[in-house]
């Protein structure tokens, strides 16, 4: 079932962003006078197609990892003499230049009114209050104290973790100061704090700029309740019941279930003792820890959720704007994200930060399910950053992606006269091995993480 879930959520998020893109495309060379062939979602041989009254082909095709535009071309074949003049070759490189970057704005366009809807309908988020500051951490040498709401990073007001982790992610890779001003919640007293960026070393595969940091979110105390167990799962077949509340295992006393998840994660095939209470009474149950399903990794699992626990109400803030204002925070996220983009690709480049940060498919099958499951707002949170994502690397000057058509348009502007097609077919060429190795390191990516 989660199985299935994931690869609905992955084909629903690529038919969204592809869609969204190559319409971009599509409208634009309407409305310009270019004949359009086909409209196709997905690459490959068409699972469904129909033929609409403008003579268009609108297809749904068998590989979900993309889509295409076939717009009528004296380059790709013979154009009747009545027709050319919708053929695109035909058009001017005015005219070509907004038919290639409408694609990729729309994608922002799309991030843009969807950050702008979050904003209108509200979302609920924790307010950023320190739980625990790691020992030797950055954090911890800036100065920052358990129980303190962080307000600002440098210079920035920040108004949950998510922001927060979007700040320290910006400045991975660097060096300077990171300053943040911080203080007692609802006190209306700050403090700054300032942390040297020298000797910070982040990997990003394997942890969050905030848990690099060494900062931990504060949560409400989580008691070692059994929520939802898996069916077939050893605490299933050791007849655990939801609500039993474990007391301790093995004599050693279960205070919490961070607790409660230590013990049977290291102890994998070992029988535990459990002393539980069940409807006011005690009782003992021995549970055997067996392997998750899916993984070889040799780490206790019983299959038994957690209750989550109430969030304070003075733990929890409502971000819910109006029109308007929800308009320039819209714009404004929506700039932070393309900046972190561009940022992110840079520092790959240079070498700050690791190729293994890289994704592919199976990766944004596996979020989109858990945003997807997560609610509306996750869900088209997510959509909104891939869609920013989608948008800015088909804007790079990379020949087979739109800013490298675009960097051809932009040099026959210049000259007078096309890039010739040699020059064009060697940098297609050259465009298709750099694509592919990366979609190859992606993939990969995507295979060591399962």
């Amino acid at each position: 079932m989660d199985f299935i879930q994931t690869v609905l959520s992955l084909l629903i998020t690529l038919g969204i962003l592809v869609t969204i893109h190559e319409w971009g495309h599509y409208w634009v060379a309407r409305r310009c006078g270019v004949k359009v062939l086909r409209f196709s979602v997905g690459f490959g041989k068409p699972i469904w197609m129909r033929k609409g009254k403008d003579g268009t082909e609108y297809a749904v095709a068998s590989i979900p990892l993309g889509g295409y535009v076939r717009m009528l071309d004296e380059r790709e074949g013979p154009v009747p003499d009545e027709l050319k003049s919708q053929a695109f070759n035909n058009k001017s490189v005015y005219q070509r230049i907004a038919i290639v970057a409408a694609g990729p704005f729309v994608n922002l366009i799309f991030a843009l009114f969807a950050y702008w809807f979050l904003f209108i309908w509200g979302v609920t988020v924790v307010k950023p209050v320190v739980g625990a500051v790691a020992p030797d951490s950055l954090a911890e040498q800036a100065g920052l104290q358990p129980n303190y709401e962080i307000a600002e990073i440098d210079g920035r007001e920040v108004l949950s973790w998510e922001e927060i982790n979007l700040a320290l992610a910006a400045r991975v890779g660097e060096t300077g100061v990171l300053t943040l001003r911080a203080g007692e919640p609802n006190s209306g007293w700050l403090r700054n704090y300032s942390a040297d960026l020298q000797t910070w070393d982040v990997d990003l595969e394997t942890t969050s700029p905030l848990r690099a940091f060494g900062l931990s979110p504060w949560q409400p105390e989580v008691p070692a309740v059994i929520g939802q167990i898996s069916p077939d799962g050893p605490a299933y077949k050791a007849g655990l019941q939801e609500g039993d509340r474990v007391v301790s295992i093995d004599d050693t006393p279960i205070d919490n279930w961070m607790a409660l998840v230590g013990k049977v994660q290291a102890s994998y095939d070992t029988d535990l003792r459990f002393e539980i209470v069940r409807d006011e009474q005690s009782e003992e149950v021995i549970v055997r820890p067996g392997l998750r399903p899916g993984s070889d990794a040799l780490v206790g699992y019983i299959g038994a959720g957690v209750v989550v626990p109430q969030w304070p109400e003075d733990m929890l803030r409502d971000l819910s704007q109006g029109p308007v204002d929800a308009l320039v925070s819209a714009y404004e996220k929506t700039v932070q994200m393309i900046g972190l983009t561009l940022d992110s690709i840079n520092k790959m480049i240079v070498g700050v930060i690791s190729v293994k940060n890289l994704s592919g498919p199976i990766t944004i099958a596996k979020v989109a399910g858990a945003s997807a499951s997560s609610g509306l707002e996750s869900f088209i949170s997510f959509l909104a950053y891939l869609s920013i994502s989608l948008g800015v690397l088909n804007l790079l000057p990379i020949p087979m992606l739109d800013g490298g058509h675009l960097v051809y348009y932009f040099v026959e502007l210049i000259r007078g006269r096309p890039v010739s097609e040699r020059t064009q077919a060697f940098g297609m060429r050259l465009g298709m091995a750099l694509l592919f190795s990366l979609m190859a390191i992606a993939f990969f990516n995507d295979l060591a993480r399962l």
